[in-house]
């Protein structure tokens, strides 16, 4: 039943990863890929989320399968963030490549924690 569930939120994050990438992208002028950015963050503060409500009290493992593995593991893309910086270190644009490579560690791990602290105080 739980690789039900991994599948069913796999079926939603990765489209919405897809679809919130190319909308944000093309708002953007720029070569910073503030559209994976976007999409990394908000991954992490729905696990961060997730976690901090599975600390703080008792969630259901289908709906930690469903947010976890399947919907945050889909919406979030290492693979596309490491293409894309080696992209914009190879392509001469260093400043953003080192950009995207700290901000987006510092900014997924701080969004994390700063989710997992709201999840747990607002069970208390």
């Amino acid at each position: 039943m739980n690789w039900l569930m991994v599948i069913a939120g796999a079926v939603v994050g990765a489209p919405l990863r897809y679809l919130t990438d190319r909308a944000v992208q093309t708002r953007h002028d720029t070569v910073f890929p503030w559209g994976t950015f976007g999409v990394n963050i908000g991954a992490c503060a729905g696990l961060g989320f997730l976690t901090g409500l599975a600390s703080a009290a008792a969630v259901p493992q289908a709906l930690q399968h469903l947010v976890g593995p399947g919907l945050c593991a889909t919406l979030s893309t290492y693979s596309t963030f490491s293409f894309e910086t080696v992209r914009l270190a190879e392509t001469g644009a260093k400043y953003f490549a080192a950009a995207n490579a700290a901000v987006s560690v510092v900014a997924g791990l701080g969004t994390a924690y700063l989710a997992t602290a709201l999840a747990q105080a607002a069970v208390g």
